[in-house]
């Protein structure tokens, strides 16, 4: 990374050598995580078509060969169809074996789907077949207080909004992170029956913000982009030689059925202004130079700063291991979570 003291985009940049050399580094830490550390045969990895699962699997092949690595395509009922074809794209571009499953029996026998329209329909009554939905973050970057909004749309086309209140909001959050829960499983199940390593996709920005659901793409034995950047890690997949509709796929959440960028429902800003200002907050630069390197007003870039810290508070949870009321020598002597 280049940094002289200026605050743009050039900080977070890495050179073509700077890119092999870490792609080099991940790989060889892999192959010693995975068959000496965790004593594994392989590598699974769930893949949404999205960035940073694209990355992870090409760089577990490259580590592990393609015959060591076995990628899974877990759709629901709200997955988006694109997701599905960039999996299959990328699975064939790497030459490794796949399975699928879909998840939307599995889902809809836990009541996922029955919990969350049940909430929809407390907001909005004549919620039913056809809708399309997806939840919104807003407030926070006005001054005001973040809010969650909930935004549908019936089997015409027509949209409707309405902000959330708080038992709502969390009934649908506990609903959907079904989702997340259930696909781990079927990792653990392909990684349990093959002796293989479950990897964990987040890039720098989620692992550290905690966009990820505990016990679900939270769970992991190794995440191996976890330090990069998002900006990093697409400049990785150009490295890489990956097709080109997957280097330049827009992060989404893909959790709910209406479009939805990361940014409307969890971060501040899209993800290369994100990625500055997380560096910027972490080099000690202020408001003012911030806002002056993404173009916002003053005001705007101290909510950023202040939202960042105040979820990488609320990240401590996700990232915490489960508590015992006294250390066991046995376990905790070696460093292993409880």
């Amino acid at each position: 990374m280049n940094h002289d003291g200026r605050l743009d985009a050039s900080v977070l940049a890495l050179s073509p050598a700077a890119l092999e050399a870490e792609a080099t580094f991940i790989a060889r830490w892999l192959r010693e995580t995975v068959g000496g550390t965790l004593r594994r045969k392989g590598c699974v990895v769930a893949m949404s078509g999205g960035i940073d699962s694209t990355v992870c699997t090409a760089l577990a092949v490259r580590a592990l060969g393609r015959e060591r690595v076995l990628g899974l395509m877990l759709p629901e009922r709200d997955s988006s169809g694109a997701s599905g074809e960039l999996a299959a794209r990328l699975a064939a571009h790497l030459g490794i074996a796949t399975e699928r499953h879909d998840l939307a029996p599995a889902l809809a026998a836990l009541g996922c789907y029955t919990m969350r329209d049940a909430a929809y329909r407390r907001v909005f009554p004549a919620y039913g077949e056809g809708w399309r939905s997806k939840i919104l973050l807003t407030g926070g970057l006005q001054g005001g207080l973040n809010h969650f909004r909930l935004v549908v749309r019936d089997a015409q086309g027509q949209e409707f909004d309405a902000r959330l209140g708080a038992r709502e909001y969390l009934e649908i959050v506990a609903a959907t992170n079904m989702k997340q829960r259930a696909r781990k499983l079927v990792e653990y199940t392909h990684a349990d029956r093959l002796n293989y390593a479950v990897v964990g996709t987040p890039n720098r920005l989620e692992y550290d913000q905690g966009f990820f659901v505990k016990n679900g793409d939270g769970a992991a034995d190794l995440k191996p982009i976890a330090h990069l950047y998002k900006t990093q890690v697409y400049a990785m997949a150009r490295h890489l030689g990956l097709p080109a509709e997957l280097c330049g796929v827009t992060p989404t959440t893909d959790t709910y059925s209406l479009a939805q960028g990361q940014d409307e429902f969890y971060f501040a800003l899209p993800y290369a202004q994100m990625d500055l200002a997380l560096w910027a907050l972490d080099h000690g630069f202020g408001a003012a130079e911030l806002a002056a390197a993404l173009g916002i007003d003053e005001a705007r870039a101290a909510h950023v700063l202040a939202d960042i810290a105040a979820k990488r508070r609320a990240a401590r949870y996700l990232h915490a291991p489960a508590l015992t009321a006294r250390p066991v020598a046995s376990v905790h002597a070696h460093g292993r979570a409880a």
